[in-house]
């Protein structure tokens, strides 16, 4: 099997009314995770210009990218799968949150704020996203498995 170089990724840390905004990790109610809006860094366009396409998708809103807080790398070993993101601090530009909002791949069809206390509740990954949202610096997440 030919190796395959990692998926790079770009997402969006927004913190309004210090809430978090975070979506659905998985279409089709397959899990209950939560993750930061972003996806894939296409070939010929800048991360933030990739972000700010990334997050209008899935949640309408438009945003002003800023610095980087957060390198996560995850992985599917068994499926050759090796994801790094790279977690930008963002504003909210314009918009506003919509239920009526759809995602033009499907992706993603739950959008929320969440308090850091709410976080809690509720499975997200990866595990450091509070302490890059809330906290200052540069973080580093090592690999990790993917999970559902």
């Amino acid at each position: 099997m030919k190796p395959r170089s990692p998926r790079l990724a770009v997402r969006a840390l927004i913190l309004h009314q210090d809430r978090l905004l975070l979506v659905n990790a998985y279409a089709g109610g397959v899990s209950d995770l939560w993750c930061a809006p972003g996806g894939g860094v296409h070939v010929g366009s800048s991360m933030p210009d990739n972000l700010i396409r990334e997050v209008h998708e899935e949640t309408g809103l438009t945003v002003s990218v800023g610095a980087p807080v957060l390198v996560n790398e995850f992985h599917a070993p068994n499926h050759g799968f090796h994801q790094v993101d790279l977690y930008f601090r963002c504003q909210i530009i314009s918009g506003k949150l919509d239920a009526a909002w759809k995602d033009p791949e499907g992706v993603v069809t739950e959008r929320r704020f969440f308090s850091r206390a709410a976080l809690t509740g509720i499975r997200f990954k990866p595990d450091s996203m509070p302490e890059a949202a809330w906290g200052a610096g540069m973080l580093y997440d090592p690999l990790e498995l993917i999970v559902r």
